[in-house]
């Protein structure tokens, strides 16, 4: 071991066991870690109430964790990382700070930023994969194109191989002496738990406990109990029928590589033992992990995902951005019972089945024609796994807006999905008390219901719950006029810019416009790093005269591939395609298809990240959040519109 002082920077790897970057530092000498908070830079996607809660418990185990190990978790409140590290290195003289990745675009843009005003004094940086099976920039297709759907993805995956070093945890800890002074803080200190909020949280976290330990404990019941059925149950919608390893992942209190290994052991044994149940169960659940590393793969590689559609034609959808339709979604009033049953469940306890979800967005895109971001943001504040990759895909997924997504004109009636997916009511009944005693036939339906079963129940429409907020005919026919305007929007601006490569469009569900995305250009200079921190805008490219790090000529974007499987008949008429022009992250860097990575190595990846965009009125766009600290950007809607009526 050598004598070497080591920072070690936690961020969403909260854990000791198979953790790279701990494990680096542990071998070189004496550590230091530390664990930064800096709200500022959370930007528009500030943690939710329930997120920072999960953050909270799991900071406070991590830190009893390393106090048994022999070194203390310094925890810092700050409003800049930059600084706050340069303040550890100063109070430490340490020689190099260790780091696991992340893998959204603009925290990439951040991160070497760091790392090259970190360099600038002196300071190695070095960070390691703790967060996936295969990094984005690992993955291509045979002609060295990123995938943009996920069965071809997925199937390259699983036909690569996959490093199987598991880490085990350090057994002790050499802490770095400090000579200096450092603002650290408690737990509380953080302000991850206001006083108003903490009585929201009691019945969070009831199906599961923050920390890695518990992690394991988790990992090890599902796989040992409930992975055998997962392909027949996990469809139950009121019973612990998932792993409920959601926000382990997220928070990295346990690797993935580990529930992957784990979870592969299972199906070599039941291979020979010739249980094609629990085979199949495997296949499904490890498609779910598949998903999971397919979200980072998305973003990473058009990096735009977090606020425009995939498909280019999507931009032209006439969304329905209605404040009062969105606060009766969210508060689980929209008169539809398994709609219902899932958002309150959501507020209460932060948890919704993998089911639900799909059901309450589809509800909230298809139905209400609300615009996506809205539903994505409102999963971001209100779920313990709220995971910005994931929720990206799966509400682009919901609303069409991936190659491989669901078909747009797809409206799937809740009441049947209802009888399918809680077929006694149970779920439904547990969390909406008014409808308790509605028989089993009408549960999901009870504006059918017969006024003396109504009677008998208890239950009076519009009065103790509320009436549909619109029928299925009505959704189904709004739904298909605003698919037919999209047709016809994007036909005509494709006839009144046939002699222009881009266009400025005005996106209808937030008055922002943007640009049309570019094909990566070839070039010989290397790319170059702005930032600007107002805004999580779209990384795009640029030239500049002090390149980073030389690059292979990036091949051209297949745009067939992202051509839509099923093109309808309409489609063809409006003389749609489907398809963006785009500018693909994988492409630009993939001169790291060549390189080996070791564990000292960090990876580069280079981002322009533009300054504001305006307004149709040309001001400044910012978030909900930005113009007042202390409403939720879901209240800004609702405080706005009030606003609005009054004046």
């Amino acid at each position: 071991m050598s004598s070497g002082k080591t920072i070690v920077w936690f961020r969403r790897d909260l854990r000791i066991e198979d953790n790279p970057a701990l494990a680096a530092a542990a071998r070189d000498g004496s550590v230091f870690p530390v664990y930064i908070w800096c709200p500022e830079e959370e930007g528009q996607f500030y943690p939710g109430r329930v997120s920072r809660w999960w953050l909270k418990q799991s900071l406070a185990h991590l830190e009893q964790s390393l106090k048994s190990l022999g070194a203390e978790l310094v925890m810092i409140k700050t409003q800049s990382t930059l600084s706050a590290l340069l303040d550890c290195i100063k109070a430490t003289e340490a020689t190099k700070v260790v780091v696991n990745r992340l893998y959204e675009p603009v925290l990439l843009v951040r991160d070497h930023s760091i790392e090259e005003k970190l360099a600038e004094v002196g300071i190695s940086v070095q960070s390691y994969n703790g967060d996936l099976l295969y990094e984005p920039w690992k993955i291509y297709d045979d002609e060295g194109r990123a995938f943009s759907t996920f069965d071809a993805y997925w199937d390259k995956c699983l036909n690569m191989q996959m490093e199987p070093v598991s880490l085990l945890p350090p057994w002790r800890l050499m802490p770095a002496a400090v000579t200096g002074t450092v603002e650290r803080c408690t737990i509380e200190g953080l302000g991850l738990e206001n006083e108003l909020e903490k009585s929201s949280n009691p019945l969070l976290g009831r199906g599961c406990s923050p920390g890695w330990s518990n992690a394991d404990k988790a990992l090890t019941e599902f796989v040992e109990q409930n992975l055998f059925d997962y392909s027949k149950s996990r469809f139950k919608v009121g019973a612990s029928s998932t792993s409920l390893l959601s926000p382990y992942l997220h928070f990295g209190e346990i690797s993935v590589r580990k529930v992957f290994r784990c979870v592969r052991m299972k199906q070599i044994l039941w291979r020979r033992e010739w249980k094609s149940q629990g085979e199949e169960s495997v296949k499904l659940f490890l498609k779910a992990i598949g998903l999971r590393e397919y979200s980072r793969y998305l973003c990473f590689n058009y990096p735009f995902t977090h606020e425009r559609s995939l498909l280019s034609n999507m931009k032209y959808f006439p969304w329905n951005a209605d404040a009062n339709h969105f606060k009766v979604w969210r508060q689980g009033r929209t008169g539809y019972p398994l709609v219902d049953a899932g958002m309150r469940e959501l507020w209460a306890t932060g948890w919704i089945h993998n089911r639900i979800r799909v059901i309450v967005s589809s509800f909230a895109v298809k139905f209400l024609l609300l615009p996506w971001k809205w539903g994505m943001k409102y999963f971001w504040d209100t779920l313990l796994d709220a995971d910005l990759e994931c929720d990206i895909l799966g509400w682009q997924y919901i609303s069409g807006s991936l190659p491989d997504g669901q078909e747009l004109e797809q409206l799937d009636c809740p009441q049947i999905q209802g009888s399918k997916f809680d077929p006694e009511g149970e779920y439904v009944r547990q969390w909406l008390p008014e409808l308790a005693r509605m028989p089993i036939e009408w549960i999901h339906h009870p504006w059918d219901a017969p006024l003396t079963v109504l009677k008998a129940a208890g239950v009076e429409l519009g009065l103790n719950y509320p009436k549909p907020i619109i029928d299925i005919d009505t959704a189904r026919e709004h739904l298909r006029e605003a698919i037919f305007k999209m047709w016809e929007m994007e036909a005509a601006a494709k006839s009144a810019t046939s002699d222009q490569m881009n266009e400025d469009v005005l996106d209808n569900s937030d008055s922002i416009k943007t640009s049309a995305i570019l094909k990566v250009i070839p070039k010989e200079k290397s790319s170059c790093l702005t930032y600007s921190s107002n805004d999580q805008r779209v990384p795009s490219f640029q030239n500049c005269n002090n390149g980073l790090l030389p690059r292979k000529r990036p091949l051209p974007v297949d745009e067939e591939k992202l051509h839509m499987d099923k093109p309808n008949k309409q489609n063809k008429e409006a003389g749609t395609s489907g398809r963006e022009d785009l500018c693909s992250t994988a492409e630009s860097s993939a001169s790291n298809r060549q390189k080996s990575t070791s564990s000292t190595s960090t990876s580069i990846i280079s981002f322009t990240v533009p300054q504001y965009c305006s307004s149709s009125d040309g001001r400044p766009f910012q978030d909900h959040e930005s113009s007042n600290l202390n409403l939720t950007w879901h209240e800004k809607i609702d405080l706005e519109q009030t606003s609005n009526k009054n004046g």
